[in-house]
C-alpha cells in the first residue's frame, strides 16, 4: 500500500487538551508526521534551526503560530515555516484537528 495516511492515523482519538502522533515517513533526510490535536490542546512554539517545516492542514481548523503572528488555517491548507522561525499549532475548535509536519532536512 502506497498511502500511508489513513492507517497511520485511524487510532488517533486524542481528547480534550491532547495531542497524539504517529510518524508517516522517516528517512535519513526527511521527517513526515501527523498530529492530531483534540479540543483546546496546543503544540507549543519552537523552531528548528537547520530544518524547513511545512504543515499540511488535513482535518478542521487550526491556529498556526508563527514567530508573532496567528492565523487559523482551514483544511486543506499549507503553511511553510522558514529555517529558524519559531512556530506552533493551537485547536480552538470543539473539533479534532489534523495535520502533518514535514521537516527536511533532518537536524544533525
Amino acid at each position: 500500500m502506497l498511502d500511508r495516511y489513513a492507517a497511520a492515523i485511524a487510532d488517533l482519538e486524542p481528547g480534550d487538551g491532547e495531542i497524539e502522533t504517529a510518524e508517516l515517513v522517516v528517512t535519513d533526510d526527511v521527517l513526515v508526521k501527523a498530529f492530531a490535536l483534540g479540543p483546546g490542546a496546543e503544540l507549543e512554539a519552537h523552531e528548528h534551526a537547520e530544518s524547513t517545516n511545512v504543515f499540511h492542514v488535513l482535518e478542521g481548523t487550526v491556529t498556526v503560530v508563527q514567530d508573532d503572528e496567528r492565523e487559523r488555517i482551514d483544511a486543506p491548507g499549507v503553511v511553510h515555516h522558514e529555517r529558524g522561525v519559531d512556530h506552533g499549532a493551537h485547536n480552538e475548535t470543539d473539533e479534532t484537528v489534523v495535520f502533518t509536519a514535514s521537516l527536511c532536512p533532518l537536524p544533525s
